[in-house]
């Protein structure tokens, strides 16, 4: 390969990761803001709580159509089927504890998971380390928190439930580190599943704010 070859190939290269990447962030700023509306109708309607079951089966299901899906053109329809249906869980949750008097409570915890985001997405375009030796530690912390998650749902222990919360933010926060590199070293080419993995994680970093701030905070969850 002659080096006029060489550079043409690494500039269509860094053209892929760019389009990757605005094709991410744009959708992500849109299922966000669809999924926000979601959870605003849900308060709203004074809509109820899924329910476990409800939510695991939702939750897993849009997930398996977005992964199936992710190729095709229904792709985008799978994406925001999926953000939708979180936006709605949020509603209620919202609603309880807005009602409590927590107001301030999910402002902070809306500032504190932008900035988590945006710092730690800042950190993972900027640095030039290689950040793959965090997959080990992903993979240990997962299996981690299904077992405590698994183990307090018969222990119902508080205390507990705070550590999940703060394992829960760890591993978010780790999850878009490793998503957003993967996108910059062009592990990642498909921007559906990209933005699903940072939804996920920036909604699991909200509501875990949400549970460490109201139990600090003294409101009833």
């Amino acid at each position: 390969m002659d080096s006029r070859t060489a550079y043409q190939s690494t500039e269509a290269s860094v053209l892929q990761t760019n389009k990757v990447l605005r094709n991410t962030y744009s959708l992500l700023a849109m299922t966000l803001a669809f999924a926000a509306i979601v959870a605003g109708a849900a308060m709203a309607l004074n809509l109820p709580h899924l329910g476990l079951i409800l939510m695991l089966v939702g939750f897993y299901g849009l997930l398996f159509w977005v992964h199936k899906a992710a190729n095709s053109s229904t792709g985008l329809i799978a994406v925001f089927a999926f953000t939708g249906f979180l936006g709605y869980s949020l509603g209620p949750i919202l609603n309880m504890v807005i009602g409590a008097g927590g107001g301030e409570i999910v402002m902070t915890a809306l500032g504190g998971t932008a900035l988590t985001f945006f710092g730690v997405s800042a950190y993972a375009l900027t640095t030039k380390r290689d950040l793959s030796f965090l997959n080990g530690m992903m993979m240990a912390g997962f299996w981690v928190i299904i077992a405590a998650v698994v183990a307090n749902i018969f222990l119902n222990l508080p205390a507990l439930s705070l550590v999940i919360s703060s394992m829960f933010i760890l591993f978010s926060s780790g999850a878009i580190l490793l998503q957003t590199q993967a996108i910059v070293r062009g592990g990642e080419t498909n921007y559906i599943l990209a933005t699903v993995t940072l939804f996920v994680s920036i909604y699991n970093i909200f509501l875990s704010l949400i549970q460490l701030l109201t139990a600090f905070g003294g409101s009833d969850d």
